[in-house]
């Protein structure tokens, strides 16, 4: 898998940091898909099958962290990178996040280009080139 063509769901209920993420991963040269609930992230992540997906904690429908055990739990799809990008940032929600199998957590506010960097590092991990 080429980098430069790697496809990334993006999971947020808040349309500006949608677009914001979607600018800077285009601008990368990725594939990008968008879903502003939990229920269209599951949607989407099985119909368009990414190579990483980023979820928010808290969206409307079903929150990060069920669809985060859905996708690790369906076998098509329980190979799939996930990122937790969220506000939330207590110790219990981070150490629940990683024990349902998140890959990475990171807190908003974030650094977009931190985000990019571990995109990239999951993405060439999952291709196999370390």
């Amino acid at each position: 898998m080429d980098g430069a063509k790697a496809r990334i769901l993006i999971c947020d209920d808040d349309p500006l940091l949608l677009e914001l993420m979607e600018f800077r991963l285009r601008a990368k040269g990725y594939d990008v898909v968008k879903a502003v609930d939990g229920a269209e992230a599951l949607e989407k992540a099985r119909q368009d099958a990414p190579d990483v997906v980023v979820l928010d904690a808290m969206m409307p429908k079903a929150d990060g962290l069920e669809v985060l055990a859905r996708i690790k739990g369906d076998p098509a799809l329980s190979d799939t990178p996930v990122v937790m990008l969220t506000a939330r940032k207590s110790q219990k929600d981070i150490v629940s996040a990683l024990d349902k199998g998140a890959d990475d957590y990171l807190v908003k506010p974030f650094i977009p280009e931190e985000l990019l960097a571990r995109l990239a590092r999951l993405i060439a991990r999952k291709s196999g080139k370390r």
